[in-house]
């Protein structure tokens, strides 16, 4: 859902517009560059990455920059423009053991699943020269470690989260604007979001809601749990998870006390409501704020801020793996770890916000010196650190993106548009989810 959205979006750093619809394509990355190594010619290798949507690492100038430091390695890219056409085929790919690019992309919610089916069939990249698995942030690298030790894939990004609020409706409404008080108005406790919501509303500007949507906050809540929607043994127990429950009745109370503007997010709606400055909070991690100011556009620029969300929390994230079946598998190991270092990491930030996920990074001025004009010179550096280094190591599943969406779109969703009660919300969302995992 991620890289879908931000395809045609400003970046966190004001850094330009993305890439459009990104397209397959056979042409070398920066084959324009005449450090590009020509096009394969003798005497070089080419390694082939394929990756989803418009990844950033092409478009960062990686790629370009990797290839004048080794002068024999031509590097092409192939992208899908989304994840669920993607996935389907890399899965394909690995079980014939053809048909794969020298390196592939995985997106955080099938981690779980490559990481427990497909380990056999990739590069343990912990053990290739010049990686340190002591870089990246522990949550990170267990996603893609196996039970035996064996580090599948690297992380190149993650989605730690911030809650970004609306300067002057805080103000009208009689709430605190320094980023620091606003913090310290719900520090620790999601409950207290719920409650600063309540103060929001009995003196909000008229035709505003505290927060967009309540799917939005029960995201936000499920992200900042170890355990979700399965157990450590790989069973599905989001049924009798208190924490799920948790953030469902949490959620459903922003909906049922009228605090949600009862969007649907990644919406034209939701858009329109950016645009018009209709709420006043929304759960955003660090790509979230290159969309803001998007949708929201100049008048939205010094209203908007970003203070810390009352727990750590994470939305995204990806990895890149390396095959077995490569024909080039030391070469691609050795380009997967240089574009996953913290070095690399810390320019992809600068230039497409994509958030670091080796933690050795943070220290870089490039992270840690980062700041945010539109969002009134925003320290994200210093906030979305702190937030990515409190994340908790969390249980991923193979399903966790159909158990995700069918809490929100099926279950949430109605509770907050519809005006069903929260058991009736919830169950409708079982008996999606039901019908979805016996499929």
């Amino acid at each position: 859902m991620r890289r879908a959205v931000i395809l045609a979006v400003v970046t966190a750093l004001g850094a330009g517009l993305l890439a459009g619809c990104a397209k397959d394509s056979d042409e070398p990355a920066g084959s324009s560059s005449k450090a590009g190594g020509g096009g394969g010619g003798k005497g070089t290798t080419t390694l082939t990455v394929g990756v989803f949507g418009a990844f950033g690492l092409k478009e960062a100038g990686l790629y370009d920059e990797y290839m004048k430091l080794n002068k024999n390695i031509v590097i092409k890219q192939t992208s899908i423009e989304r994840n669920e056409n993607y996935y389907p085929q890399l899965l394909t790919h690995l079980g014939s053991g053809s048909g794969l690019a020298d390196i592939q992309a995985v997106e955080v919610n099938n981690i779980a699943e490559i990481t427990a089916t497909q380990a056999g069939k990739l590069v343990d990249l912990g053990r290739t020269d010049g990686v340190q698995k002591d870089a990246f942030l522990p949550w990170k690298l267990a996603q893609a470690t196996t039970k035996d030790g064996r580090t599948i894939a690297l992380g190149t990004d993650i989605g730690p989260q911030g809650i970004c609020y609306r300067k002057d409706l805080f103000a009208k409404a009689g709430l605190p604007t320094d980023r620091e008080a606003v913090g310290r108005l719900w520090a620790g406790d999601w409950n207290k979001y719920l409650d600063a919501g309540k103060q929001f509303k009995a003196n909000a500007p008229k035709g505003t809601a505290f927060v967009d949507s309540a799917s939005g906050v029960m995201a936000a809540i499920t992200g900042s749990n170890e355990n979700r929607f399965y157990d450590k043994d790989g069973k599905v127990v989001y049924k009798t998870n208190p924490s799920v429950k948790q953030a469902w009745d949490i959620a459903a109370a922003f909906a049922t006390e009228g605090l949600t503007g009862r969007l649907q997010q990644f919406t034209p709606a939701w858009d329109q409501g950016y645009a018009n400055g209709t709420f006043a909070t929304v759960s955003c991690p660090a790509w979230m704020l290159g969309y803001i100011q998007d949708k929201a556009g100049a008048p939205g620029k010094d209203k908007w801020d970003v203070a810390a969300a009352p727990k750590p929390s994470n939305w995204g994230g990806s990895f890149l793996t390396v095959p077995e079946a490569g024909k080039n598998k030391a070469e691609a190991a050795k380009l997967a770890a240089w574009l996953t270092a913290p070095e690399q990491q810390a320019k992809l930030f600068a230039e497409r916000g994509s958030f670091p996920s080796a933690k050795a990074a943070y220290s870089l001025p490039a992270v840690s010196g980062a700041k945010h004009a539109y969002f009134g010179g925003a320290p994200i550096g210093r906030i979305f650190s702190k937030a990515a280094e409190g994340v908790p190591v969390q249980i991923i599943g193979p399903k966790d993106l159909i158990i995700a969406q069918n809490l929100a779109d099926i279950g949430m969703l109605q509770v907050d548009q519809k005006g069903r009660s929260s058991k009736e919300g919830w169950n409708a969302a079982v008996k999606a989810i039901d019908n979805a995992l016996d499929q």
